[in-house]
């Protein structure tokens, strides 16, 4: 829904520019602009909360990772221009600016910071500084795609580490066998050794008593 919201809100502030030139053209010529008035304080507030909801999308895209950081910075970019040009319809509404600028370049351009803090970008990098939109895109699936191969290398050492540790467990178990039958292998013999001394000292005492 991001993108009709975003069509849908640049509309809004086209349309509220409009409204506030025809506002002071009735100023001039001396006619009633009451209902102009309510008309552009009800687009203002509404062009407010669609910024709102706009950024309230932003934050939940960029806390749950489902875009990547520069595009991120290119979204919240496109935000700041609306809250800026909100503040610019609001100063023009209340008298205390030039009437607004109704091309709609000011609105379309995008990425472009107009004193408005972006809390994710400090400053731009000069990997992407001067790029367009389409290579933006490139770059950014470029990168996926880097982090793609990172991400099945490690996969691929974790698998052999893995097939590792179950051999080595195995060895382990074999080896603990080997041990269990010598030592049942020693018990038998240490047995038969007791049972043959026994045996020796019975045949030793009754040579002793014959002679």
């Amino acid at each position: 829904p991001r993108l009709p919201l975003l069509a849908a809100a640049r509309q809004l502030a086209q349309d509220t520019a409009e409204k506030i030139q025809e506002r002071n053209r009735c100023q001039r010529s001396g006619e009633s602009s009451a209902k102009v008035n309510v008309a552009i304080r009800s687009s203002l507030q509404s062009l407010r909360e669609k910024i709102e909801e706009l950024r309230e999308l932003l934050l939940r895209a960029v806390s749950t990772r489902q875009i990547t950081q520069l595009e991120g910075d290119r979204r919240q970019n496109l935000v700041d221009d609306l809250l800026t040009r909100h503040k610019q319809l609001e100063a023009s509404y209340r008298n205390e600016g030039p009437e607004p600028d109704m091309t709609r370049s000011s609105l379309m351009a995008g990425g472009v910071k107009r004193g408005v803090t972006n809390p994710w970008l400090l400053e731009e990098s000069e990997e992407t500084r001067g790029l367009g939109f389409d290579e933006l895109r490139q770059q950014q699936r470029r990168i996926i795609e880097e982090q793609d191969a990172g991400l099945d290398a490690l996969s691929s050492i974790i698998s052999r580490q893995k097939q590792m540790g179950q051999e080595i467990g195995n060895e382990l178990d074999e080896q603990n066998e080997i041990i269990d039958d010598l030592t049942n292998l020693v018990e038998n013999t240490d047995d038969r050794l007791r049972n043959q001394t026994r045996h020796v000292k019975m045949v030793d005492k009754k040579s002793t008593s014959c002679g």
